[in-house]
């Protein structure tokens, strides 16, 4: 088979070979349900508690502060609608950012028809959170502030230790998706002192259809899901056994080549904008260059569509996004974008490019050539133009 150049980690990554192996026995040999108290069921159950252990060295949460979910997207529903269902005697009041992943925004959707008050923050043009107006939006109401660490369609990293801070002084639960943060930023959950804290495992090489939620000791939220005692009795659902173990796996290497990561997502990333700008003209960065997450590039190409370079590179075997994976079949404009205030044209022709730990200086030479060319081709026949005024 023809390789790829896959420009796409932020939507998902591809399973280490090192996880992959990690979760195979547990398919096959260790099978047995961790709820069992024979033998292969407690060796089940032991897995399970080392990818505990594993996640919460990442992130420094302690095992016991772990719950498995199906997804972050699970998580993130969990965390909003479990911390409403708790505390909506105390309060219906919830504050969030307008550029949040459709996984909080859907879900505080579903709240305001059950009655709750959702404050939607806007965000600076770089893609930040200012957590000023996040202090004057509390109300006696407020119950939950939710924001998210590292935004998954330009990559800004938002300043949760500050609004963490705010939260706290005010008694009111913080929650944050830290699903792109995962593994490509320092997390220290207690240093950053949030309450909830949503992971998902597809996105640092690890399988899809796990993820887990951190809900700090003392935290009390409702189940989201009801059945069996599993999880500490909080989430009900045998165990995906094979998915906790390669979740766990992918964490340790996350934590083990953390240092060796950042650097070659940030090289991998500078290059390819280096490359970009001797090259193709006309262009413009979303979000914020200073803070943002080192392998998330966000391009906005000017007079063109971006669909149009989607398909071309797709052709010639690379593989980009046009915004959120979750949402790229949609012709409706980025709301991310559209929060930041990029005009609609230039959202229209916006690119995500995101680097990983198999991406190489050769693939980003390739890209960028086959992008030069695709580029160049679509502003040739483009109804629009420089001279016409966009």
């Amino acid at each position: 088979m023809e390789r790829n150049i896959y420009l796409d980690y932020s939507a998902t990554t591809p399973v280490k070979r090192e996880v992959f192996e990690e979760m195979v026995p547990y398919l096959t040999d260790y099978y047995g349900n961790p709820s069992s108290i024979y033998k292969i069921g407690q060796s089940s159950k032991e897995a399970i508690l080392l990818a505990k252990e594993r996640i919460a060295s990442l992130v420094g949460a302690t095992p016991e502060e772990i719950y498995f979910t199906g997804s972050g997207t699970e998580a993130d529903n969990w965390a909003i609608i479990g911390t409403y269902d708790s505390l909506k005697t105390k309060g219906n009041h919830i504050i969030t950012s307008s550029f949040e992943h459709h996984a909080v925004l859907h879900s505080l959707k579903y709240l305001e028809e059950q009655g709750a008050e959702v404050t939607y923050l806007p965000v600076s043009k770089d893609g930040l959170v200012n957590p000023e107006d996040v202090k004057n939006a509390i109300k006696d109401n407020t119950i939950l502030i939710t924001v998210m660490m590292v935004n998954n369609e330009i990559g800004t990293i938002q300043p949760i230790k500050e609004i963490s801070k705010i939260a706290k002084e005010k008694k009111i639960l913080f929650h944050t998706d830290a699903v792109q943060a995962l593994g490509n930023i320092k997390i220290d959950v207690n240093d950053l002192g949030v309450d909830l804290m949503s992971m998902s495992a597809h996105k640092i090489y690890g399988p899809k259809g796990i993820g887990a939620l951190y809900i700090k000791k003392g935290v009390k939220i409702e189940n989201f899901l009801h059945g069996g005692g599993q999880e500490n009795k909080r989430r009900a659902g045998t165990e995906n056994l094979a998915g906790i173990a390669g979740f766990g796996k992918a964490a340790l290497i996350a934590e083990k080549n953390f240092d060796s990561h950042v650097l070659h997502l940030r090289e991998m990333r500078d290059y390819f904008l280096k490359k970009v700008s001797e090259r193709i003209p006309d262009f413009n960065i979303n979000g914020s260059m200073e803070k943002r997450h080192p392998g998330n590039l966000n391009l906005a190409f000017n007079y063109i569509e971006g669909e149009g370079i989607l398909l071309l590179l797709d052709k010639e075997g690379i593989q980009v996004s046009t915004g959120s994976a979750c949402n790229s079949q949609s012709l409706t404009p980025s709301h991310v974008l559209s929060a930041i205030g990029v005009p609609v044209e230039r959202i229209h022709g916006s690119i995500r490019f995101s680097f990983g730990d198999f991406t190489t200086k050769e693939d980003v030479d390739q890209a960028v050539e086959v992008l030069d060319k695709a580029v160049g081709k679509l502003r040739k026949i483009s109804s629009v133009s420089k001279e016409k005024g966009w």
